[in-house]
């Protein structure tokens, strides 16, 4: 004998009712009496059955209620990154009307298993690509020919795909200005990663920087200190700061009276790097962040940051999805980032 699953239609019998009462008992779309709602519960129960099939209700959608959100850095690195929490805290909240979920992909999916799920044949309704480098843009023809909608936070995918953007070169820029107000002359920066192997170590003059993040901050940066040395870190993370803190320190002749990281967790590591080479901050030298985020133990110092909007990043790009889910074609959105100067900031010391 072959047990097959319970039905709406067999609650409905059970309970005495007719089956559109019982589904509205589990949609909640419609009230029902105390009562009624109890005969149809308890009949449910009485036969296992938990629910609608969710299966059936994305057949009759015609979408399977699922967001893609394609990152390029480990799962385990984004969910540590303060910034991406507040992202996807943002593009959750704005998805969530759509009765939609997300799902998580990596750039590389696919390479360590062939039964990995990709942005080429996951079941999805959209698409929200994290940055896009150029061998993720050499899949999307594929997505796109699926008719899946795409949007693209921070990056370029293409003049057809809609951009949530920040202004990234404007800002590190302020950020720069500002130090060459206080007087900087010898300014050095440490970077995200620029490129999708993040590879670390100095930046050459004419590296190819992949990540657009990466390259439109320290355009910004190199806008007023054109000569600055850069090194490039491979996360987002105090450890990879600090890290890049000792070698920039590590010469007393050479060091810099101050540097620009592009992140605040690359600047709390910075700082701390400064702290172990015996200088203090910001008399000996001058450290600026960039996110705006809290970030622990790093008091009693206040960065001086470019705070970002990250949250309305993420609820700008599940509006882009929404829209395009209507068959609209959203336009891109710039955001802009506020410059909020701390205490790790002054004017250099006399030579």
């Amino acid at each position: 004998m072959t047990n097959r699953r319970a039905t709406i239609a067999d609650v409905a019998r059970v309970a005495g009712v007719s089956p559109s009462t019982a589904s509205v008992v589990f949609s909640g779309k419609t009230p029902v009496s105390d009562p009624t709602r109890q005969r149809v519960l308890d009949a449910a129960a009485s036969l296992g059955y938990t629910g609608p099939d969710p299966r059936a209700a994305s057949l009759r959608r015609g979408r399977s209620g699922i967001v893609a959100v394609v990152v390029g850095s480990s799962l385990n690195f984004m969910f540590l990154d303060p910034v991406q929490r507040l992202l996807m805290d943002g593009l959750a909240e704005a998805v969530a009307p759509l009765g939609a979920g997300l799902l998580l992909l990596r750039r590389d999916a696919g390479i360590d298993s062939e039964n990995a799920p990709t942005l080429t044949t996951a079941s999805i309704d959209a698409a929200v690509l994290i940055g896009c480098d150029r061998s993720l843009r050499e899949t999307l023809p594929d997505v796109q020919a699926r008719g899946i909608p795409i949007v693209v936070v921070e990056g370029d995918a293409g003049d057809d795909v809609p951009r949530i953007a920040l202004d990234n070169r404007e800002a590190q820029r302020r950020a720069a200005e500002h130090l060459r107000d206080l007087g900087h002359t010898r300014v050095a920066i440490v970077t995200l990663w620029q490129d999708a192997a993040g590879t670390r170590g100095w930046i050459a003059p004419d590296a190819d920087i992949t990540i657009d993040v990466t390259r439109d901050r320290l355009r910004g940066a190199r806008d007023v200190f054109p000569d600055a040395p850069a090194f490039a870190s491979a996360h987002s993370s105090i450890d990879d700061g600090f890290a890049a803190g000792r070698v920039l320190f590590a010469d007393p002749q050479s060091r810099p009276t101050a540097v620009i990281a592009q992140s605040d967790l690359l600047a709390t590591g910075v700082i701390r790097a400064a702290e172990e080479a015996g200088l203090r901050v910001p008399q000996d030298v001058s450290v600026t962040g960039f996110d705006g985020i809290p970030v622990d133990g790093l008091a009693p110092y206040e960065l001086t940051t470019l705070f970002q909007p990250a949250t309305d990043k993420g609820r700008a790009a599940g509006a882009a999805v929404a829209a395009m889910l209507e068959g609209q074609v959203p336009a891109s959105v710039l955001l802009t980032s506020t410059f909020r100067p701390g205490n790790t900031t002054a004017p250099p010391m006399a030579p």
